[in-house]
């Protein structure tokens, strides 16, 4: 086998090839599809899933956990990351509501119970309190005590404000999982206060790591399947320019956070891991991006239910090419 090569660079004509498959290595998958065929993890390895935040693009990863449980796959990871909207998607995948995860983008986030601008500035824009004590009540129901039992665990990802470093938050009761949830969520001004968990106060954890791959790495994973929110294109634009309104708020709240929250600054150091496959923080692991097949235009505040339904879409369709890639190498 020859010497691994980096697959593209900012200046090569290759860029979107690189970042359609970011150096990728379906070994993450033949993985996955032998342990569904013994019906055990007992393999040996470590396979993590690390599924990225931001808002309403969780759609996406919505999507393509369902595609991920209507294969037979979601029991078989060993462990779930998971920030900011994706924290809830993991879950929905360790309870094998894989459909709920896509669903309620659409049918329970894209309506102004949920995001309502007209709330702003006397109230956040965004309503945890419709999301958890009314969603995932009544219309989307989470076990909140499954989640904490849970043989393969949700690793949830929290900004903390004294040191402005994301964490892996350690609840130990259905009271707390439900607190580390909004905390991971909680962005101030946008989607209500800080938390406090621990003696500590917490904020959405995508400011901080917004794609926990390399924690996931660190912390012994011999395979990573990485789900983006983001498509292609999108993550080729990176920050739109100055720093955005809630960015601001960010840094009154503590010096230096709104800052740490631009785009291009929070999603580097993950994008510099996936697209060189040589890259020393692998060491050896086997990692694999899987990226929207389209950009349905679906931000962090998108309340249009058709696009939100499409972008779910367009996640489970991503999924599902790249079983058919390895199933049949051919497939591209």
């Amino acid at each position: 086998m020859g010497g691994t090569r980096r697959v593209g660079t900012r200046d090569s004509p290759r860029r979107d090839v690189a970042l359609a498959r970011l150096a990728g290595d379906d070994e993450v998958l033949r993985a996955l599809l032998r342990r569904r065929a013994a019906g055990s993890r007992a393999d040996g390895n470590r396979i993590a899933l690390a599924v990225s935040g931001g808002g309403m693009r969780g759609a996406y990863a919505g999507g393509m956990v369902h595609a991920l449980t209507d294969a037979g796959l979601a029991p078989f990871f060993d462990v779930v990351y998971g920030s900011s909207a994706g924290a809830f998607v993991g879950a929905g995948l360790l309870l094998g509501s894989g459909h709920g995860s896509a669903a309620i983008f659409h049918e329970d986030m894209a309506r102004r119970e949920f995001i309502d601008p007209r709330r702003f500035p006397l109230r956040p824009l965004v309503s945890l309190d419709h999301l958890l004590d009314d969603v995932l009540v009544h219309s989307k129901p989470l076990d909140w005590d499954r989640l904490r039992d849970s043989p393969a665990p949700l690793r949830v990802i929290a900004t903390a404000l004294d040191d402005l470093a994301p964490h892996v938050l350690e609840p130990t009761t259905s009271a707390e999982w439900k607190l580390a949830l909004r905390a991971t969520a909680s962005i101030p001004l946008l989607a209500g206060p800080a938390v406090e968990l621990h003696g500590r106060r917490w904020i959405d954890g995508s400011v901080g790591e917004p794609l926990p791959v390399l924690r996931a790495l660190t912390e012994g994973a011999t395979h990573v399947l990485a789900l983006f929110t983001r498509a292609a294109s999108e993550l080729r634009r990176g920050d739109p320019g100055g720093p955005a309104g809630w960015a601001r708020a960010l840094d009154r709240l503590a010096p230096g956070l709104g800052h740490m929250a631009q785009e291009t600054r929070r999603h580097a150091p993950v994008l510099a891991v996936l697209e060189d496959a040589a890259h020393p923080s692998r060491d050896g692991a086997h990692l694999l991006a899987v990226l929207p097949q389209r950009d349905e235009g679906v931000r962090g505040l998108t309340t249009d239910v058709a696009r939100v339904e499409r972008a779910a879409q367009a996640g489970y369709g991503a999924v599902v090419a790249a079983l058919a890639r390895v199933r049949d190498p051919r497939v591209e």
